[in-house]
C-alpha cells in the first residue's frame, strides 16, 4: 500500500463517484480498505481528536497510515493530550499542521480575538488554509463526518468528490449513529477526548466551543449564538 501513482482530477472524480455508489452499504472498515488499496501513501486520515474512532479503523485497514491533525493554537489541553495518546498507542503516523501565523502574530495583524469578531476569517486562517497546504501530497482523505450530527451533514456520502480541493473525500462512518460510535469505542477501547464526558458533544477550538444543553444536536455547542455551523473544512 505504498503506491505513488498520480491520477488526474477527472480520474479521481470518477473513482469517487463510482465508489460512492458501490460502497454506500459497505462496512466502515471495508471503505477504508478500499481507500488504502486504491490510494496507498496518497491517502490520509484527518482527525480533530474528538475521538480516535476513524484513526483506529484506519490503522486496522492501513497500518502506519498518516493521521493529519490541525493544531490551531486554540485547542483545549485535552485535545492535544488525545493527539499525543493516539500517536503513542495506535499504529499511525500523526502529522500536526500549524497555521502560518501564531496566535500572537495573528492578534498583531488582525487584532485580538479575531474568532469573536470574524470567526469565518479565523477559521480560514487557522484551519482551511493549513489543511489545503497539508493535503497537497494526497489524492484522498478520510474524515469522521456522520449524517446524524447535524442537518448540514445529512447527505454526506461515504465516498465523494471534494471539488474545492480536487480530492476524493472518504467518510467511512457517515452512516453511523452515536450509538454505533459508542459501541465501537466500548468494544475496542478506543481513545476519546475527555471533554466528551464533561458535557461537550462536539469539540473544536476552546473559544468557540461550549457544552451542549439537553435536547440540542451534537453541533449546537460550536459557534453558539451565531448562524455559523461549519468551520469551512467541510463546506
Amino acid at each position: 500500500m505504498t503506491t505513488t501513482q498520480r491520477r488526474t482530477a477527472v480520474e479521481l472524480q470518477r473513482l469517487a463517484e463510482q465508489a460512492g455508489r458501490d460502497l454506500e452499504e459497505a462496512p466502515a472498515l471495508d471503505i477504508l480498505r478500499w481507500a488504502a488499496d486504491t490510494f496507498g501513501s496518497r491517502f490520509c486520515v484527518t482527525s480533530s481528536m474528538e475521538d480516535a474512532v476513524v484513526a483506529h479503523l484506519a490503522s486496522r485497514a492501513f497500518p502506519g497510515v498518516d493521521v493529519v491533525f490541525l493544531d490551531t493554537g486554540y485547542h483545549f489541553p485535552e485535545t492535544l493530550g488525545t493527539r499525543d495518546a493516539v500517536e503513542a498507542v495506535l499504529d499511525v503516523n500523526v502529522i500536526t499542521l500549524t497555521p502560518r501565523r501564531s496566535v500572537a502574530e495573528q492578534d498583531a495583524e488582525y487584532g485580538p480575538a479575531l474568532h469573536d469578531r470574524d470567526p469565518d476569517l479565523c477559521c480560514s486562517l487557522r484551519k482551511v488554509k493549513p489543511l489545503e497546504e497539508g493535503l497537497a501530497s494526497y489524492d484522498a482523505w478520510a474524515t469522521g463526518l456522520r449524517r446524524d450530527e447535524s442537518p448540514t451533514r445529512a447527505n454526506t456520502p461515504v465516498v465523494g468528490w471534494d471539488a474545492g480541493r480536487r480530492k476524493v473525500k472518504v467518510s467511512p462512518i457517515a452512516r453511523w449513529t452515536q450509538d454505533d460510535v459508542d459501541a465501537y469505542v466500548a468494544e475496542h477501547g478506543v481513545l476519546t477526548n475527555p471533554l466528551l464526558t464533561d458535557g461537550y458533544a462536539s469539540v473544536g477550538c476552546a473559544p468557540c466551543t461550549r457544552r451542549v444543553l439537553e435536547g440540542e444536536d451534537a453541533r449546537a455547542g460550536r459557534w453558539a449564538g451565531r448562524a455559523k455551523t461549519e468551520c469551512g473544512l467541510h463546506g
